[in-house]
């Protein structure tokens, strides 16, 4: 991997092409990430660059994370992340990460936490059908049997039954990114991207060779 950035999503619109092709597209604030830590294979055993993300405000911040971005000089950050680059070696602590690390058609891949959907039925949470909705009918949206009594007499790992929904690491794999403005530090990417608006959102170069 030679090329990521950390991003925050602002949320969707609707680009048109010179041709007249409506491309739906997923807004992200990219950067300026800012390189706190360059790890080497001699000090910490392997290669890789940290970086930090959205300035925090030094009340906020705990002793050891403090005393870690004073001896970087840098401004204090909310979001701390690890690249493993490929040419971890050519950065520098203060070095900046700006979206125009990434260029109109680039393919990414985008990793965030889903939207929580909270407590769900089987129905919801894994498409499963309903019964009867008769009035005499019993079985309406219940999840059904469980499993059987004497064997196994449990019920196995896996059961499709209610529970929490959503809230969880989701990456979507080899999207394109339609446009890229340096200035405002926004990336465009084609599609949706895992997340609700806010979300931090992590932009790697696929590692599909996207057909």
């Amino acid at each position: 991997m030679k090329k990521a950035i950390l991003a925050t999503k602002v949320g969707m619109t609707q680009i048109f092409s010179e041709d007249g092709t409506l491309t739906p597209v997923t807004v992200l604030q990219a950067g300026p990430c800012v390189v706190t830590q360059v790890k080497t294979v001699e000090n910490d055993g392997y290669s890789a660059v940290q970086v930090g993300f959205v300035d925090k405000r030094e009340k906020l911040v705990t002793k050891p994370l403090k005393g870690h971005f004073d001896k970087a000089g840098v401004s204090y950050k909310r979001y701390i992340k690890e690249f493993k680059f490929d040419n971890a070696e050519e950065y520098s602590v203060k070095d900046e990460i700006k979206a125009d690390v990434f260029a109109a058609g680039d393919k990414v891949d985008a990793t965030a936490i889903s939207k929580g959907k909270g407590f769900q039925g089987a129905i919801k949470r894994h498409g499963q059908h309903r019964g009867p909705m008769a009035h005499g009918s019993k079985f309406h949206r219940h999840a059904g049997s469980n499993g059987s009594a004497t064997t196994p007499g449990r019920v196995f790992k896996g059961k499709k039954m209610p529970g929490q929904m959503g809230h969880v690491k989701v990456t979507v794999q080899n999207l394109e990114v339609v446009r890229v403005d340096a200035e405002a530090g926004l990336i465009l990417v084609k599609g949706s991207v895992p997340g609700p608006k806010k979300a931090l959102v992590t932009l790697r170069e696929t590692v599909k060779s996207g057909k």
